[in-house]
Parts: structure tokens; sequence; C-alpha cells
């Protein structure tokens, strides 16, 4: 990809503060979105801040080298879940459960520890051998066509209830034509930061039929007719000093001395059970991230700033990152599609956006701002975005032979249960369909090494060399 930006360029000051926003907008509805489901009093920007913390540490660790933001992970809200149930289950506090996420983490973390440890030792190859383009493209499109679920269902979602998600889907359809509209016949500011001007003509769109529907003297057109929920700015107290300025709730305070002291070793194990073998699993998608990234920046990450960095950054940074927000951290698809779409690799926007979440967290307007944005809005931008994704996937296999039975049957699997969105569960374990479709795919892979017509040109090859 021609980048207008290269990995080490450095924009101007106003275009990198642009930039960081742009990435904030992109990533910023997943990762408000985990706390949320998950509940249990953890909080939005408590998890923003969490994310901005991680991502520093991760660039840290790739000495900003890598041009990825990491956000809340959705692969955990299962393990998340667990560490709050098995405190219940056992009589346990609820304060035992916020300590549950973070040594969950820790476990986690760990995990890419040791398997960092390991590729230092024996390096990237083997992982090349055990994972070919013909896995490792099916499952990046995986990722981007898994998430077309969301993107299409947020389309038509309005954030209040009754809101018409005919509204809902002409606010959505425009964000996405601005933002294409921009991205390809854009000048230079339309090209840099298509996605803020899409959301903000969104935004604006869906003001406008609110506006309309306030006007109108019928209470049931009006609640047809509107979208957006501006009730995070109006319930915010602006004659005390929480109306702009709060201290998120992080999780080892929710936790406290408490909830530290009423851990027990069965607890643990319970802990052990729900986030270790998922962090297996997310390691996977770590790999398939990076090779996409790398696909995208024309730079292969897995060698510099190499693996082992890439993995030390997201594991510590997740260990970190869920002491104060309470979720793990995992390298965003949507900020990878930002990269590609605005063609910006500047791991400056990156560090911008990161310290934007730690300092947005603090700020109450800011946070109800950004919560007010329609679910319609951010699908329209998703499309784009996890469609990037998708086809960034089919590039990175377009050279493969498939007339290959074993290439056809690894290809073939990997979609069929990608698309299918094959999950598996074990208790309180759950292996998303990314990972599902890339275990499945090394494992055909494996099983189909050697084609007939590959074994007979091997034995012709080796009567050769004897003669």
């Amino acid at each position: 990809m021609n980048l207008i930006y290269g990995i080490k360029d450095k924009p101007g000051k106003t275009k990198i503060f642009a930039f960081a926003f742009q990435q904030l907008l992109a990533i910023m509805a997943a990762t408000i979105a985990v706390p949320s489901i998950v509940g249990h009093n953890l909080s939005a920007s408590a998890a923003l801040f969490g994310a901005g913390v991680g991502t520093i540490i991760y660039l840290l660790f790739t000495k900003s080298a890598s041009p990825v933001f990491l956000g809340s992970s959705f692969a955990f809200i299962g393990s998340m879940f667990s560490a709050f149930q098995g405190a219940a289950v056992m009589d346990l506090a609820e304060t035992v459960g916020y300590w549950g996420l973070i040594i969950g983490a820790v476990m986690a973390g760990l995990v890419y520890v040791i398997i960092a440890i390991i590729v230092k030792i024996f390096g990237v190859k083997w992982i090349d051998k055990l994972m070919p383009p013909v896995i490792i493209g099916p499952t990046v499109a995986i990722i981007g066509l898994s998430l077309s679920g969301n993107a299409v269902g947020d389309l038509m979602r309005s954030n209040v209830l009754g809101g018409s998600h005919y509204i809902a889907l002409i606010c959505g359809l425009f964000t996405l034509a601005v933002t294409m509209l921009c991205s390809t016949y854009g000048k230079k500011i339309g090209k840099l930061f298509p996605f803020i001007i899409g959301i903000f003509s969104g935004y604006l769109l869906a003001s406008v039929f609110a506006l309309i529907g306030y006007a109108v003297d019928d209470p049931v057109l009006a609640e047809t007719l509107t979208v957006i929920d501006y009730s995070a700015l109006k319930n915010l107290d602006f004659k005390s000093i929480s109306g702009y300025i709060s201290i998120p709730k992080f999780t080892f305070l929710l936790g406290g001395k408490e909830g530290l002291e009423g851990i027990t070793a069965k607890y643990l194990i319970t802990i052990f059970t729900g986030y270790v073998p998922v962090a297996f699993v997310v390691f996977a998608e770590h790999l398939a991230d990076h090779k996409n990234l790398s696909a995208i920046v024309g730079q292969n990450l897995l060698e510099e700033p190499g693996l082992t960095r890439t993995l030390l950054g997201d594991g510590i940074g997740t260990m970190v990152s869920t002491l104060f927000g309470g979720c793990p951290n995992t390298t965003y698809g949507e900020s990878i599609g930002c990269v590609a779409i605005t063609r910006n690799a500047s791991t400056v926007s990156i560090w911008g956006c990161a310290i934007l979440c730690i300092v947005f967290s603090f700020l109450s307007p800011l946070v109800a701002l950004l919560e007010t944005i329609p679910h319609c809005v951010m699908g329209g931008v998703c499309i784009a975005l996890y469609g990037f994704i998708a086809v960034s996937g089919f590039k990175m296999f377009q050279k493969v032979d498939l007339n290959k039975n074993r290439n056809l049957f690894v290809a073939s699997v990997i979609f069929i249960t990608g698309v299918g969105g094959m999950v598996v569960s074990f208790g309180a374990v759950e292996i998303r369909t990314v990972a599902c479709a890339l275990i499945l795919g090394i494992l055909t892979n494996a099983m189909l090494s050697k084609e007939p017509e590959e074994e007979e040109s091997e034995e012709k090859t080796k009567k050769s060399t004897k003669k």
C-alpha cells in the first residue's frame, strides 16, 4: 500500500491531533462496549484510561514501530463473567470479582510472556510453517467478515427506544457515503480524515432529525424521528466539579483491600480455567492482526520490531490496563482498518490516541459527548473499517494456488466455519469464531500436508539425487 505517512513519519501538530482523534472515534465504541456488556459497575471512562495506558506500554515495548491501538477485548467477556460468577457461587463478596479480573489478566498476560520467550529462543520461522498465507489470509478475512453482523446491526439501530430503524439506516448510510466520498474524491483534508468528517456528518444529520421531531407537535412522530440520545450530556451536573472532571472507577479501587483478602485457592483455579485457555486463542488473533498490519504497512512486523516485542507489549499492556479498566486488551481491527483507509501508519498518531483516551477519561463532558454518538453512525463507519480488514485478508492469499486440494480445503474450512459463526464453549471458556476457524485451518493443513502429487515429486527428486 502506498502510505501517505510511514511508521516513523511525524505529521504536523494539527494533523497529529486530528489523526489521534480519528483513531479514538474508530476504537471508542468497542472499547467502552465491553464494560457495558459485563456490567458490575465497570465504567466506560476507566476502560478508556486502561486502553490508553495499555497502548502506551505496547508502543514502548515495540519501540514505536507497530501502528495499532489496543482496546478492550471481546474474547475475554466470558472470562470476565466467570470472575464474578465464580465469586457468587463460592459466596465471596463482589469485590473479590474485581480482583479476579485483575488476576485473570495477569495470568493471560503471562501466557503471552512465555510464548514471547519461546519465540525469542526459536525464532518465528516455525510460525510461518504452522500458518502459511493459505491460513493467515482467510483468517484475516474472517476477522472482518465475523464483525460484519455487528456493523449491519448497528447500522439499523437507534439509541432511543421507539426510534425508527429506517431513520437510523438513513443516518448510517449517509455516514458511510460521506466517508467513502471523502476518502476517494476528497482533497488533502478529506483523504486524511474521512472518519472524522463522516461521523460528524452522520451525527449532524441525526441531530437534524431529532430537532425536527422536537419541533413537530406529535409525540409519536417525534419519538420515531429521534435516533440520538443526549441523556449522557443532560445528566451532567455542571454546578459541581464532577460535571467537568471526575476520577474513573478504577478496578483496583472497586476491589479494595477487602476483595483482595477474600480470594481463595479454589477461586484462583476458576480464574485460571476462565482466562488462560482464552489467552492462547487470542494469541492466534494477535498473529493474524500483525500479519494483516504487516501487509498494509509493507513491513514484516513479526521480524521488526519482532513478535517477541509485540507479544510482550500486548501481554504486559493487558496486565496494567486491567488494573485500571478491568478489561484485557487486544490489538484492534478498527485501528488497523483506520490505518489502511487513511494510509497513515505513523505511530505518533497512536501515541496521540492513547494520550487522548487517558485525558478524556477524566473529562466528564467529553466522555458523555462520545457516548451520544448514535450506533447507526458508528455502524456506517464500521462497514468500511471491517470491509477493509476482510479485503486485506483476501489480498494476502491471492497468490496461493487454489488448484491444489490441500489449499482449497484449508481455505474452505476457514471460510465456512468463520462465516458460519462457529463458537465452542467448555464451561466458562469460550473459543470464539476467529480462533475456531484458525485452529481448524491449522489442523486441516497439517492433515493434508502432503498431497499425492507432492509425494510423487519428492520421490522423483530422491531418485534423481541417487543417480
